[in-house]
């Protein structure tokens, strides 16, 4: 008997070791809400519209120890329109992110698969609407309801804008632009944490066969994140798949938190390269965080100009979330958009939403 005792407390522990060194956790974001969009060329689309604050998605996440301060992990997050229903990221199964690592302690983390792009991370370090509502950065490349800053080419993340307004509307071939708020067949390496210092480099294979450079990308970046100050820095170039126009770009970002309201500057240099055209763009922003009562405020402006072909884009922004539990809250913002390009008519857009967003 005493020995059946022991063998079963024996197989307790080795179970319990187990379960201690491998871990699996599923995650996920339901978000819906009212939205308005409206252009001074568009009647008013009112619509209910899914991931607003936070892209709707249902996730799995897991680490195994692996011994020595090695650890096997994983990430495959689905993308979906809770409005609807439907798969999102083009109706990928596992749209959002999909890649498996290794993590050491000593020497930092490498992953493999679909992952984002080192700038579209950076933007999370320093736009105060955290690349979502109204007032999100990414408007100026994929825009709300695919408005953005109409006629605009340039990308604080990594795409392009179709240059519904600009003069040299035919000059770029949009569907041949190389990148992208993601990154498919993508290798990244991060640093472990030196005193709030984080580097990463990307590379994205452009498997191709007989074009070796098309459809790569190479992108790198620095953060320091340590009491009120956090700062960014990346460079990102690509290629597109078809050949023929090459993106370069410079981002350099941060805020600063006085406690009573945190402050946020962003500014990219980039240029697009398609051979007969070739563009290039800056863009500028500032904002701010403000905690009112139980929810913050926020508020940017954004400016980009393409230097070249005389188009100037303005955004202002203002938007306010509202939590009801830690995994619940409220949420409303609103930006307003001009476009300007000389030998043709100002464009202007008008965005609102108000939803409910629950972590679960």
């Amino acid at each position: 008997m005493k020995k059946s005792l022991l063998a079963l407390a024996v197989l307790g522990a080795v179970a319990g070791a187990a379960s201690a060194q491998t871990s699996v956790t599923i995650y996920g974001v339901a978000d819906v809400g009212i939205s308005r969009t409206d252009t001074n060329r568009t009647e008013p689309i009112w619509a209910l519209s899914s991931g607003q604050q936070n892209g709707s998605r249902l996730g799995f996440r897991g680490t195994e120890d692996l011994g020595g301060g090695l650890s096997a992990i994983f990430t495959l997050e689905n993308g979906y329109n809770i409005d609807t229903g439907a798969l999102g990221q083009g109706g990928r199964l596992f749209g959002r992110q999909a890649f498996v690592g290794l993590s050491s302690k000593g020497f930092g983390t490498v992953k493999l698969g679909r992952q984002y792009s080192l700038n579209h991370d950076a933007l999370n370090v320093f736009d105060p609407f955290a690349t979502n509502l109204a007032g999100n950065t990414e408007n100026a490349i994929v825009g709300s309801a695919g408005l953005g800053f109409a006629g605009l080419p340039y990308f604080f993340a990594g795409s392009v804008l179709p240059l519904a307004a600009a003069p040299t509307a035919s000059a770029l071939p949009i569907g041949a632009t190389p990148a992208d708020i993601r990154v498919d067949n993508s290798i990244v390496y991060q640093t472990n944490n030196f005193g709030g210092f984080t580097g990463a480099l990307q590379y994205g294979f452009g498997e191709q066969s007989t074009a070796f450079p098309n459809g790569r990308q190479i992108a790198a970046s620095a953060t320091y994140a340590n009491g009120p100050i956090a700062a960014v820095a990346t460079y990102h170039t690509a290629r597109a798949t078809a050949g023929g126009v090459d993106q370069e770009s410079y981002l350099l970002g941060g805020t600063y938190n006085f406690g009573v309201a945190k402050l946020h500057a962003g500014f990219q240099d980039n240029e697009i390269d398609a051979g007969a055209a070739r563009f290039e763009s800056r863009t500028y922003l500032l904002g701010t965080t403000v905690p009112v009562g139980p929810g913050n405020i926020m508020a940017s402006w954004i400016r980009a100009d393409v230097r070249n072909v005389d188009v100037q884009s303005d955004q202002i922004a203002l938007g306010y979330t509202h939590p009801l539990s830690k995994r619940t809250n409220l949420y409303t913002s609103a930006a307003w958009q001009r476009t300007e390009a000389a030998g043709a008519a100002d464009v202007k857009a008008n965005i609102f939403n108000a939803g409910i967003r629950h972590l679960f």
